[in-house]
């Protein structure tokens, strides 16, 4: 096969491989559509992950089976497909204790291009195929349905990592994409008041339509003084970050909260921070 990889820090390129082996609950796919993410900008040139050589990069991806391993049960070979960013071992047990992010250790979950090949190939590998893949209806475009393999779920999973419920107070730090994703799963979690933080016209104007009740540029100030103002000194119960500098985002945040105190970090955020969810209270 051949696929466009990380050759070496701040190097990418082409390179052949040898087609991945199918397991007995794999699958090997053909890419439909793909779609780059900054993670892979990160992973790169900013040494997110460490160094990588020749590791084929791309983790967002719709595609058709190829072949299947002999237990695989609900996919065959020619079925279209859409493959998520995370793929775990549903086998490990932090999978099966609810924390499937980190089967087979921190990020573990996060397989393509971090530890193993990634989507930018002619084939590439999915493991436990019936957990891992989902049917992509012939009605759906892959190029609009490659959003729904990690932008969308990415933002989702924020606000549902950070257990938001009814009448919460909820900060989202950064409105692109992801950020947009993490409000509107506010929203649908229950949240009652939603800060949506940041400036662009466009973003602020979808942040609105998703259900955000408070717009808070960072132009006009420190946005945890803003948020302190706008909640009489209280702070909001939980924060969800998408966006920002790792450090004094992280700091904004924890000033911000409430005394019993919960951050959720995207994805791109917790190679920096370490953790998806962090929770401190006080002693």
């Amino acid at each position: 096969m051949k696929g466009f990889a990380m050759l070496g820090p701040n190097k990418t390129g082409f390179i052949e491989k040898e087609d991945p082996k199918v397991g007995s609950r794999d699958a090997l796919v053909r890419p439909l559509a793909v779609a780059p993410c900054t993670s892979d900008i990160h992973i790169v040139f900013e040494d997110a992950l460490g160094p990588r050589e020749n590791m084929i990069l791309g983790h967002e991806a719709c595609g058709v089976v190829v072949e299947v391993g002999e237990d695989v049960k609900d996919f065959k070979p020619g079925d279209r497909v859409l493959v998520p960013a995370i793929t775990p071992n549903w086998s490990d047990v932090y999978s099966q204790a609810g924390y499937a992010t980190d089967s087979d250790g921190m990020l573990g979950g996060w397989k393509f291009s971090n530890i193993k090949d990634g989507v930018f190939a002619t084939r590439f590998h999915v493991n436990d195929a019936d957990g891992n893949l989902a049917h992509l209806p012939d009605e759906i475009d892959p190029t609009e349905a490659c959003m729904l393999s990690d932008m969308i779920p990415t933002g989702l999973h924020a606000s549902e990592m950070a257990g938001v419920t009814f009448g919460d107070a909820v900060a989202v730090i950064g409105i692109g994409p992801v950020g947009l994703m993490a409000l509107r799963g506010a929203v649908l979690h229950g949240a009652g008041r939603v800060f949506a933080v940041g400036s662009r016209e466009k973003t602020v104007e979808v942040a609105k339509k998703y259900g955000a009740t408070d717009i808070i540029d960072y132009h006009n100030g420190r946005i945890s003084d803003q948020i302190l103002e706008a909640t009489g000194g209280q702070g909001v119960d939980k924060v969800l970050i998408a966006g920002g500098n790792a450090k004094d985002t992280f700091e904004e945040a924890v000033r911000m909260l409430k005394r019993e105190w919960q951050i959720t970090c995207s994805a791109g955020r917790m190679t920096k921070l370490g953790a998806e969810r962090i929770v401190l209270r006080p002693a």
